[in-house]
């Protein structure tokens, strides 16, 4: 495939999942309706959101290794800041080293994604994890959103259902198929491949998009870092 064509269809899917995303953020906080029939959607809504916010990250995670926009390195950095920083004040630029850093020694000391002290255990390692980059910094800029969106007219109740939760359930979604599942260790001590020391979930294809856009397939992306989200069922296939 042709660096453009790949940018063409990275920056497409891109494009469908960050304005999926920002379309429910601002209707689910500032238009959906609490009272019933309305109230039924709330669980799709919540649902749909969580799955599109670990999708902004993907995206986001393809343009640190270049695959979003082949040999475009500031376009790359461009969407992954927009997406991470959208979703919640994030900083591209710190979550780009620490990728590097990840991908350098992954599953192991040094990986700044993986708890050596506890490398089974889900709320250390989790805990561990949310901390590391949601920081003062993200907190600060995340709270002057939210008392700009309730001077805005929004409502306490549509901001935990439609921002809070989603942005919790999805950094779970990361963690648990991208991040816990695939670098933890199982019984008395590592069982891998090889040295990526990663391992992929085996599942039908429609439940790996619907996980985490196939970042369960997770050897086959430490194999080829540069392969974007969309195409590592190819790689599955071989």
């Amino acid at each position: 495939m042709t660096a453009a064509r790949q940018t063409a269809i990275g920056l497409t899917l891109a494009a469908l999942i960050f304005g999926g995303w920002l379309s429910l953020h601002v209707w689910g906080v500032f238009f959906q309706p609490l009272t019933w029939p309305a109230i039924a959607v709330a669980p799709l809504l919540i649902l749909t959101q969580s799955w599109l916010g670990a999708g902004m990250f993907i995206v986001a995670h393809d343009a640190m290794h270049g695959s979003l926009a082949p040999g475009r390195p500031r376009l790359n950095a461009v969407v992954g800041q927009v997406c991470v920083g959208a979703y919640a004040a994030f900083s591209y630029r710190k979550l780009n080293g620490s990728h590097h850093q990840h991908h350098r020694t992954p599953g192991r000391d040094g990986d700044p994604d993986f708890h050596a002290a506890r490398p089974a255990a889900f709320l250390p390692w989790f805990y561990g994890f949310f901390v590391r980059y949601f920081g003062w910094r993200e907190f600060a800029i995340v709270t002057a959103v939210l008392v700009a969106y309730l001077l805005m007219g929004a409502r306490l109740a549509n901001l935990i259902l439609f921002w809070a939760i989603p942005a919790v359930l999805s950094a779970l979604q990361l963690f648990v198929f991208g991040t816990w599942l695939p670098h933890r260790h199982v019984g008395s001590g590592p069982d891998f491949a090889d040295h990526h020391n990663a391992r992929t979930i085996p599942m039908p294809w429609l439940a790996s998009l619907l996980t985490c856009f196939h970042f369960g397939m997770h050897h086959e992306h430490h194999l080829s870092p540069t392969t974007p989200w969309w195409r590592l069922p190819e790689l599955g296939r071989r």
